[in-house]
């Protein structure tokens, strides 16, 4: 039987357990900070050794960590990802109620095997895309979608950090209270012993929003931006200079190739995009001089309003509205508008855009230059570049990269995408394969196998050392780092069978579900207001302790805290719900209504299935 004499190292655990929750709750520090000075403060003040306080970062939970998000990186960067969007897309159809359920669906699937914030992230423009297609509100897809990646992380034991790390927390917790179990075997969890739990909870919050997500998730359609410009100033040079337009081309017009046409010289406007007549789906992006324009066809072009309106007049084409044919398309993931600049000694220098054949080597559009004080986007074609010139440029990333790459041109701000690799699919596809075998079926440790998958997608150069470095998240393993010692300490002083002991003293007897009731709100709550890694770590022992003292089986505590953790619906805390927030235009009040509902059914369905399977 643990002391229940309050000890002077109990009340140092308990003090930093609460100075560490006030810090995540007002947001004083930044995690890994507070994971840092927790792993300093620990054999500063005499509870644990240097060696206990630092061995979180080599722990077992760790490592696999790293090891899920090298393999996830690996998987973005091939393109297997969005190969899979694009195929929900296409069977998702245009009801809102199927959208929701499909990509939800498919998202939570991504989460059970990487980082629920990496699942959702990849969704986000495939979201976009379809709301501006179909007219249906983002606000509906997005927070159902990003429910479902968190609650993806409980379909397997891989899918999020506390289940990651339960098996390690309850063994250690196991080798500590021998004696009292009376030499009971503990036999970790299998990579699947969550997924009756996790399907559960998917099916029911699926229904929720179906049935419910009309009357509890706001309608309103997030406007896009008219441009993709990053940076502010970037838009306050142009925007003001420039606009865009599609123009339809009458049904009588004949066929002529924009070389013909002259549309620059003539017009002094940028021929963007156009979308054929003849087959709704082709969208030339990266028109060049051959190509050609024929009845019926939509032309995007960039240029003043005034040489817009003039185009109009004199070919007789009429202006359509841009956003629904091409904004889905040059507004994207792929494509995006950069600024660079011709420097010094650029080869660049007194050559002209149409002599360096520019557009059709490239697939790139010119829109404008900038020099001096003056914004030039009239024969931009025909204009001698000079050191300084700032060049406008809007096509897909590939093609911006390799722009870096070939010419002597310094953009101004950070090429986004990724740049894939879809030739290396099948080997990261493999490494997957590989790293769930050896832990499935021959048994092998879990951060063993998974990072043997992650070693994989170095050696097969799906990434570089120095990509699989920066694919993870250090600010999390250090906070990872931090906690697990606190947890050690929190068991090792005794200070969690002292609480145990205490609530099970003013609580009297537990009845499973009780139990299980108590351990799920408190475990929710500290996942809601401080991290589900922190609520884990403290609430497993305790919750393990709380069980052994009322003949209940630990295992089923450790797994309702676990599984807990990853009910964190009602603020916009979790890293998932934050990184909806804005593209969803949601505020608090909206993750309040809709959140209180889901945290109460994810409780009754969590307790259910654990006390009617296990």
């Amino acid at each position: 039987m643990e002391p229940q004499i309050l000890t002077l190292d109990m009340l140092k655990v308990f003090g930093l357990l609460s100075a560490a929750i006030l810090v995540f709750v007002f947001d004083w520090l930044r995690v890994d900070i507070v994971g840092i000075l927790i792993m300093i403060l620990l054999p500063l003040l005499g509870v644990l050794s240097a060696e206990e306080a630092t061995a979180g970062l080599s722990s077992n939970a760790v490592v696999s960590i790293i090891a899920v998000m090298i393999i996830g990186a690996g998987l973005n960067r091939t393109g297997v990802m969005d190969v899979l969007a694009k195929k929900i897309i296409k069977i998702a159809g245009k009801s809102e109620t199927r959208i929701m359920v499909v990509i939800s669906a498919t998202v939570s699937f991504i989460s059970s095997f990487m980082q629920n914030i990496g699942a959702a992230a990849l969704f986000l423009p495939a979201v976009s895309k379809i709301s501006q297609q179909l007219r249906v509100p983002i606000s509906r897809v997005l927070m159902p979608m990003g429910f479902s990646a968190i609650i993806g992380g409980c379909l397997t034991l891989v899918g999020s950090s506390p289940l990651i790390m339960l098996n390690d927390l309850m063994g250690s917790w196991w080798q500590n209270n021998l004696q009292l179990l009376k030499g009971m075997e503990f036999i970790p969890l299998g990579l699947f012993s969550v997924t009756p739990v996790g399907l559960a909870l998917l099916a029911g919050a699926l229904f929720y929003f179906a049935v419910l997500g009309r009357f509890i998730l706001p309608s309103s359609q997030v406007q896009q931006g008219r441009q993709t410009l990053s940076s502010k100033r970037v838009r306050q040079i142009y925007e003001s200079k420039l606009d865009h337009a599609a123009l339809r081309v009458p049904a009588d017009f004949k066929p002529q190739s924009l070389k013909d046409l002259r549309m620059g010289p003539r017009f002094n406007v940028t021929v963007v995009a156009i979308a054929k007549a003849s087959d709704q789906e082709e969208t030339d992006l990266s028109p060049t001089r051959d190509s050609i324009v024929g009845p019926g066809d939509l032309v995007a072009v960039i240029s003043s309003e005034e040489n817009i309106r003039r185009l109009e007049q004199e070919l007789n084409w009429k202006l359509e509205d841009i956003e629904d044919k091409f904004t889905r398309k040059l507004i994207s993931a792929d494509h995006g508008i950069v600024q660079g600049i011709v420097p010094p000694g650029s080869s660049l220098v007194n050559h002209t855009m149409e002599e360096l054949d520019f557009r059709d080597r490239y697939r790139v559009n010119v829109l404008a230059v900038y020099r001096g004080d003056e914004v030039i986007y009239e024969r931009i074609n025909e204009l001698q570049l000079k050191a300084g010139d700032a060049v406008l440029l809007l096509g897909p990333w590939e093609k911006l990269r390799k722009i870096r790459k070939n010419l002597e041109l310094v953009f101004t701000e950070e090429l986004k995408g990724e740049e894939t690799v879809p030739e290396k699919a099948v080997p990261a596809l493999c490494c997957l394969a590989v790293a769930l075998i050896l832990a499935m079926v021959f048994h092998v440790k879990l951060s063993i196998a998974l990072f043997t998958g992650a070693i994989g997608m170095v050696l097969f150069k799906v990434l570089s050392i120095d990509d699989a470095y920066l694919s993870v998240d250090w600010m999390t393993i250090f906070l990872l780092g931090g906690l697990i010692p606190l947890g050690t300490a929190f068991e090792k002083t005794g200070a969690a069978s002292y609480m145990a002991m205490k609530i099970v003293g003013a609580a009297g007897e537990f009845s499973t579900v009780s139990l299980l009731l108590i351990v799920g709100i408190l475990t929710s709550f500290f996942s809601l207001v401080a991290s589900n890694v922190g609520a884990t770590v403290l609430m497993v022992p305790l919750s393990m302790n709380l069980a052994l003292q009322a003949g209940i089986n630990p295992i089923l505590a450790g797994l309702t805290v676990g599984i807990a953790a990853s009910n964190t619906f009602i603020l916009p805390t979790h890293q998932v719900n934050a990184l909806i927030m804005r593209p969803g235009g949601y505020k608090t009040k909206d993750y309040v209504k809709a959140g209180t509902g889901m945290t109460i059914l994810y409780l009754a369905i969590m307790i259910t299935v654990i006390c009617l399977l296990y």
